[in-house]
Parts: structure tokens; C-alpha cells; sequence
């Protein structure tokens, strides 16, 4: 059973899903693409996609989460979500518990992207200490939208609560073009010693710009070999990245066709299932 663990879905309905994006300007996918969960139900039933994680679109509707809690209601056998709340606000665990209610079954913080360049830093202040406690408590994992740079940081966090799922979107833009033995990427690699830590592979990382002297091959048996297949899974992005979910898994099909089946079927489903088990069912 696939299962898709980040696309997105925005609604053409503006006015009962009012735009709010970070950094106060709308990612140009998202005003372009405006992709509705019907949809996203199609493209997967298409593909072959049995379910789906889906992840707020922050670049559109900041931290408001109704379209993708809708979605969630509307077809719960096929949909959880992975919602974003402001962290630093005192009553960030209540609205954490609010968002539970409606379907949330993981947390995701938009750290760095396409409408907020630079990597914050605040995903470490003190103020987010009850929202880590509440994540760790409640057995919600923590999708990670960051750069590399925020990687001390993220191990301080880890440090404090070793207890708090981390799913690293995009592979935290881990850098790889220097090849094996991947030394620009160490690390990134050490973070394997964290059993907490997770990586999810999406197009980002199977069709980089450039591949430099690296190869899929080698790259993603790195990974494997570093973390383990059952801390991987794949995401479509979809429709950020460009295609069809099916071309999307396509690819990266292609780019994990070395790798054993046993853990091409974590890649693709079973980690999946681990992180968020209401999908499981």
C-alpha cells in the first residue's frame, strides 16, 4: 500500500479559506495550482496512492488549517493532516488540542521555504518548550521545513525532548553534489545517532537541479545504509513539484530501483503507516 506523506490541497475558495501566507506573500504554486482534495483524491487513484498525509499549505494559509482539516473530515479513510500553529504563543498547546479534534495527526513547522528565505531560529526559543512537551506527550510527529543551518539547533531540541518524533522535510536540503562518500553531507548523517529522526525524500531530492558527482544510487543507499529504510518515506510534494503524482512516484521509483523491496516497501508505505498509524487502518 503507498501512501504519500506530503502533498497539498488549497481551495479556489478564497472566501470561506482566506489567504494568509508566511511571510506575508503567496508561494507562486499555490496561486497557480490551486489543487482541491477532490482533486488530490483523483491524482492519487490515478497513481495508485491507497493514502495521504496531507501537509497545511503555510504559503497560502499560514496557520489556519480549516481546508486541510475539511478534507480530513470529509474523507477520513483515505486522509489524515499535518497541521501548523504558531509556537511561540502562550496558548499554543490549547490551540494544539483544538486542531487535534479536527483531524490533525501531525505537527509541521515552516521554518525556512519559499516565502520565508531565510532560516529562523525561533523553533529553539524556550517560549516553544510547551509546545515540544505537548508534541512528545500526545505521540505527534514534527515535520521539519529547514536548511542545514538549523541543524544545531534542531539536535538542542532533540536533546530536550528525546522522546518528540522529527520528520525532516526534503531531507533538510541535505547537500550531496560533492558524491561519495558524501562528506559535505556528515552532518546531516550524524543526525542518525537521534532514533527520533526521520527523513522524508520527495522531489526535491529525487530530481535536484543537478545531481554534481552524485547518482540516486549511491546517494539514497547512503541514506539507507546511514538510517534505515524504515526511517525514510516518500512524499509527493505534489502540486508544488511539477507533474503528476503518478510521474512523481514514477520517479522516484526509479531513483530507489536499486534498493531491496523490503525496503522500498518502508520507503513507500510502511514508514509511512509508523508515523502516523491512523493511516494504518
Amino acid at each position: 500500500m503507498v501512501v504519500d506523506i506530503h502533498p497539498h490541497v488549497v481551495s479556489p475558495d478564497t472566501q470561506r479559506y482566506p489567504l494568509a501566507p508566511l511571510g506575508g506573500k503567496q508561494s507562486t504554486w499555490s496561486r497557480e495550482r490551486p489543487t482541491t482534495y477532490q482533486a488530490l483524491l483523483q491524482a492519487m487513484d490515478e497513481a495508485g496512492v491507497a493514502k495521504a498525509a496531507i501537509v497545511q499549505t503555510s504559503t497560502a494559509y499560514g496557520y489556519d488549517n480549516s481546508y486541510v482539516a475539511d478534507a480530513v473530515t470529509t474523507v477520513p479513510s483515505r486522509f489524515t493532516g499535518v497541521y501548523s500553529i504558531d509556537v511561540l504563543t502562550p496558548d499554543a498547546v490549547k490551540t494544539f488540542d483544538y486542531w487535534l479534534t479536527r483531524g490533525c495527526s501531525g505537527m509541521r513547522l515552516f521554518t525556512t521555504g519559499s516565502t520565508l528565505p531565510d532560516q529562523a531560529t525561533w523553533f529553539a526559543d524556550p517560549k516553544t518548550y510547551p509546545f515540544w512537551e505537548h508534541a512528545s506527550a500526545k505521540h505527534i510527529p514534527v515535520c521539519m521545513q529547514m536548511q542545514q543551518d538549523g541543524l544545531p539547533l534542531l539536535r538542542q531540541i532533540m536533546d530536550r525532548f528525546p522522546k518528540v518524533t522529527i520528520i525532516l522535510d526534503h531531507l533538510a536540503r541535505v547537500p550531496f553534489e560533492d558524491g561519495p562518500p558524501y562528506t559535505a553531507a556528515a552532518e546531516f548523517l550524524e543526525l542518525a545517532k537521534y532514533s527520533q529522526v526521520y527523513l522524508k525524500i520527495t522531489p526535491f531530492n529525487v530530481s535536484p537541479t543537478s545531481w554534481g558527482k552524485a547518482a540516486p544510487d549511491t546517494f539514497f543507499a547512503k541514506l539507507i545504509d546511514t538510517f534505515g529504510a524504515s526511517r525514510m518515506a516518500w512524499g509527493s510534494n505534489f502540486p508544488n513539484s511539477p507533474g503528476t503524482v503518478s510521474e512523481i512516484l514514477n520517479a522516484a521509483r526509479r531513483a530507489f530501483s536499486f534498493a531491496k523491496a523490503s525496503d522500498q516497501d518502508w520507503i513507500f508505505g510502511k514508514t509511512a503507516r509508523t508515523l502516523y498509524p491512523v493511516l494504518a487502518d
